[in-house]
């Protein structure tokens, strides 16, 4: 908290952002500001509001600082930027970007805001470092929309593989270096990202289509079709990373394509040894790379999905209940800064203090009960829990109220 303490021109933010980072970071089973002002020891929601709302602090510095500090503690030589969106599922239609679309978190078309975030993953963990609000046309199109959300009202629409080459272009003009970028189809499948990477000789293995087209010295096929082409001695089972209940084995092929650009490209191809299925993936390196570091970078695509998972569970990233822009990017930086401190605590615990045999290494799940048991628990009386009972009740009858008279005067 004193990284980001110079952000907060006043001692009063200052001190609520730390309740409302360690309110995060404990245990209630919903986090919002109602339940974490209670939790602080708040009388009323009015000032988490107002650190969200009206406060003045710049959420996009508090994220410069928050990537500095991942990339302090997890710093790795061959670390993964991995880019991914991932979908809250909201009521209504005034919360901020809120539509009728497919989010993965749902598997189907729902009512959600999606946003794409991006993650920096190494040997010795992940975390994410940047954030982007992903805003359909349906907004960018209507300006007064946008100004009742927040935003600026010249906000133009820009695709989820925008937001991506926005926030890798942020973090390397930063002076931070990362090794590859890895992300499924959504991002492989543009070129302009693509071109993007490669302009600045960064290294990428990017999920495709089977029904790509490439180039090799032969001709140009569709990856499927490459695929059916390739002898048995042209498979090695290889392990894409170590997961929940060990190594996930795969079989894998690399195909070396014909481009007049300088570089190495390649048309990684997977295959599960259970079902056959396959997966595609355009690679490029600066240099030739051995089929063991391209498998290495496509398997570090799943710790997205774990920083997703963790920082969902553990420090409440789609929680929140705000409306406005500036809301929702306080919060999500500041569920981020709580995850992140719980990856750091990780990695530099399992630096110091190695685990014997007899125990699994810590978890961030381990370290958030810890830290609850025995740091930040608050005590509060009798007197402090049923004035918030008598103030949620308040609030609620003067919402019923304004709910009749407004239903009232449409009829």
């Amino acid at each position: 908290m004193s990284r980001i303490a110079g952000r907060f021109a006043r001692v009063e933010p200052r001190r609520r952002v730390r309740q409302l980072v360690l309110g995060l970071l404990s245990d209630l089973p919903r986090k919002n500001c109602w339940t974490i002002a209670e939790w602080a020891g708040d009388k009323t929601p009015d000032g988490m509001q107002h650190l969200l709302g009206r406060a003045k602090w710049d959420a996009d510095q508090v994220r410069d600082d928050l990537r500095q500090y991942v990339v302090e503690h997890l710093h790795d030589d061959q670390a993964v930027l991995v880019v991914d969106e991932t979908g809250d599922v909201k009521k209504g239609t005034d919360t901020v970007g809120v539509q009728r679309q497919y989010t993965g978190t749902a598997d189907r078309i729902e009512n959600a805001q999606v946003a794409v975030y991006l993650v920096y993953a190494g040997r010795r963990g992940h975390a994410a470092v940047d954030r982007e609000l992903y805003l359909p046309r349906s907004w960018t199109a209507d300006p007064d929309r946008c100004r009742d959300a927040g935003l600026d009202q010249d906000t133009t629409f820009a695709t989820k593989p925008e937001l991506a080459t926005r926030m890798i272009t942020r973090f390397l003009d930063a002076g931070h270096h990362a090794a590859w970028v890895t992300g499924d189809e959504v991002y492989g499948g543009n070129p302009k990202l693509r071109a993007a990477l490669e302009a600045r000789g960064t290294s990428y293995v990017l999920a495709v289509a089977c029904s790509t087209e490439v180039t090799t010295q032969a001709a140009k096929f569709r990856a499927d079709v490459l695929a059916r082409k390739l002898p048995k001695r042209a498979w090695q089972k290889l392990s894409a990373g170590a997961g929940a209940k060990g190594h996930r084995f795969y079989d894998w092929a690399a195909i070396d394509l014909a481009d007049p650009a300088p570089g190495s490209r390649q048309l990684l191809i997977r295959r599960n040894r259970t079902t056959g299925e396959l997966a595609y993936y355009r690679c490029y390196s600066p240099r030739p790379m051995p089929l063991t570091t391209l498998v290495r970078v496509a398997g570090s695509r799943w710790r997205v999905e774990e920083t997703f998972q963790s920082s969902k569970g553990l420090a409440g990233l789609d929680e929140h209940q705000v409306r406005r822009y500036a809301s929702w990017s306080r919060w999500v930086t500041l569920a981020m800064l709580a995850h992140a401190f719980l990856a750091a605590l990780r990695a530099d615990e399992h630096a110091r203090h190695p685990a014997p045999d007899t125990l699994i290494p810590l978890t961030c799940n381990e370290i958030q009960r810890l830290l609850i048991t025995l740091v930040a628990r608050p005590v509060q009386d009798t007197a402090h829990r049923l004035g918030w009972s008598h103030w949620r009740r308040r609030h609620q009858a003067r919402s019923r109220t304004s709910h009749y008279r407004r239903q009232a005067t449409e009829t």
